[in-house]
């Protein structure tokens, strides 16, 4: 059974990922907006990322037997300066998922919760990704803020679908 800790924690990391995939799609809808679809098409795809993240969440729990209550976000950020703003905050946002990521594996040790630990293993590698592309992003949008067709174009060229991860923890209602 997962620590009651933990459990209190991964609730409220529901919450932050519900409240990231809300952000992305604020994201995306501004760069729909400017008519830039590749971006657009890229925080649509991540919205879809943080709202599997959080429904994984649920089914951890919900398999662990745990009270699962999710909570209610903050409305996103919805409108930026340029271009260059909304990857900075998508950045920043990974970041910060990162360390709650941290301090959830903290707790799940701490509490010799070997169950919870196993289960976050797998945000620790998603994380490094995510923070990866996000930084490489705005290294990309920082160097072309006034080309978004060079923009468009890096996207495009690295972005490519992600197949199914056959190690990634089950997603609730899926």
């Amino acid at each position: 059974m997962a620590a009651d800790a933990f459990i209190e924690k991964l609730n409220q990391q529901i919450g932050h990922e519900f409240a990231a995939h809300h952000q992305y799609i604020a994201i995306a809808v501004y760069f729909d907006e400017l008519t830039m679809p590749q971006m657009a098409q890229l925080f649509f795809d991540q919205a879809v990322e943080e709202r599997n993240h959080a429904m994984m969440m649920v089914r951890y729990l919900l398999d662990a037997d745990a009270r699962v209550s999710i909570p209610g976000v903050v409305g996103p950020v919805t409108t930026f300066d340029d271009v260059v703003a909304p990857v900075t905050l998508a950045l920043e946002q990974e970041k910060r998922v990162t360390q709650q990521i941290n301090e959830l594996i903290g707790i799940a040790r701490r509490e010799n919760d070997y169950s919870s630990d196993q289960f976050m293993q797998w945000f620790i590698k998603e994380q490094v990704e995510e923070v990866s592309k996000m930084s490489d992003l705005l290294a990309v949008v920082r160097r072309s803020a006034h080309d978004v067709e060079q923009i468009e174009d890096y996207v495009k060229r690295e972005t490519l679908p992600e197949g199914a991860d056959p190690t990634a923890p089950r997603i609730a209602g899926v």
